[in-house]
């Protein structure tokens, strides 16, 4: 009998092929809305992540002032030493790495060539906390790094820009006013987090920074990385303690610094992007239930249609249970078809905004598996009353119905 169902169904379909789609757009568009934005989300949720954790890995970065960001409020809190890198180096569990940074905007010049960029002073230990990589080249050496020699490892964004075709290896960059060799070229890291170029950027010896850039020891930035298994919150309750103590603060007193764990940052925005995705899908699938009354309304206009037919299959025989059964049939092949549509279009969807938003794209077989059941759970609600109502049809007063 549901065999039989499917096949009146299917070509009750095709008779009214342009009906059928306007009936089905609804289901299409909401299934296609609520993929696509659980979709993309779950990409945005990643990307972020991604974007963080290659900032460094288990990231905790120190600076003066009571916030961290835009708008911090560095001004009058006193700012570092490099004694109080060294002091979080040797006093501090489980720590993998403490690089001091300084950074400056400044004109840099090769040739005929010049590019404005960042470039941060800080020491070798700079490259294990911030996950970098050397692609060619070295890093700096002791000497070089304790006198403050005048040599520079540049990143790929400087590297097309100023020695676009010639080995950079061993030339000469003018930074601000001043010359250095380029002894190491930075692997490639793409663009980063609030859209910033990782890759445009000049790292030189901390000393050379500080004597030729800002003439100050004062030290903006403390990047501390965590062995794997630490407890950032435990280490960072160690490093403010210490650094209480370093800095002369009461009990009564305020911290002047801040510490900010790139972990728990990525945590709280992936949770944020998950609920506004859980929001939006949310507000999407109302287009399923507009979808659904569409289907139902022409439904009640199929049975209205075909009175005079389900008043001869009744004469001839046919239950009550068979006619509820076939119009139940074709509103669910109806939902159903349309979510398949919907899953199509939303998988071109996700491929295309997913490449221009340049972000991950996560195939992600349980939404679309609830998507499509919630799309045939919609026809079976919606279809049950006009199929309902052409089984309790009376066969003479259906066939009397001109």
């Amino acid at each position: 009998m549901l065999l039989n169902a499917l096949h009146l169904a299917l070509r009750e379909i095709r008779r009214n092929l342009l009906r059928s789609l306007l009936t089905v757009l609804g289901i299409v568009i909401g299934v296609a809305a609520v993929i696509t934005l659980v979709t993309l989300g779950n990409g945005a949720t990643v990307m972020v992540k991604q974007q963080i954790s290659a900032l460094g890995s288990n990231l905790v970065v120190m600076r003066p002032g009571q916030r961290l960001g835009p708008g911090h409020d560095e001004a009058g809190a006193p700012p570092f030493r490099r004694e109080d890198a060294d002091a979080i180096a040797a006093e501090i569990r489980g720590i993998a790495a403490v690089a001091p940074v300084v950074s400056a905007t400044v004109t840099l010049v090769a040739g005929a060539a010049n590019w404005s960029s960042s470039v941060t002073g800080s020491t070798n230990a700079y490259f294990p906390a911030g996950n970098w990589r050397l692609a060619q080249g070295r890093l700096f050496s002791d000497d070089e790094e304790q006198a403050g020699k005048a040599v520079c490892i540049i990143g790929e964004t400087v590297r097309a820009k100023l020695f676009a075709g010639e080995p950079p290896l061993g030339s000469s960059l003018r930074v601000k006013s001043f010359g250095c060799e380029v002894i190491g070229v930075l692997a490639a890291k793409g663009q980063g987090a609030m859209g910033m170029d990782q890759d445009d950027t000049v790292i030189l010896p901390l000393v050379t920074a500080q004597r030729r850039l800002t003439n100050s020891r004062a030290v903006g930035t403390v990047m501390i990385s965590l062995r794997d298994g630490v407890s950032a919150a435990t280490a960072i309750t160690d490093i403010t303690t210490l650094m209480r103590e370093r800095r002369k603060l009461t009990e009564a007193q305020e911290n002047n610094f801040s510490l900010m764990d790139t972990r728990q940052i990525a945590e709280t925005l992936s949770g944020t992007i998950g609920t506004m995705t859980t929001l939006l899908g949310a507000v999407a699938a109302v287009s399923l239930l507009v979808g659904g009354i569409g289907i139902m309304n022409i439904m009640l206009v199929s049975v209205t249609e075909r009175t005079r037919e389900i008043g001869i299959r009744l004469a001839i025989g046919a239950t009550g249970r068979e006619v509820l059964t076939q119009f139940l049939t074709e509103a669910v092949v109806l939902s159903a078809c349309g979510g398949l549509a919907g899953m199509a279009l939303a998988l071109l969807a996700c491929l295309g905004l997913a490449g221009a938003l340049s972000m991950p794209f996560l195939f992600n077989p349980g939404i679309n598996g609830l998507a499509f059941g919630v799309s045939a759970v919609v026809g079976v609600i919606f279809g049950y009353m006009p199929a309902r109502r052409a089984a309790a049809l009376d066969p003479i007063d259906a066939l009397r119905r001109e």
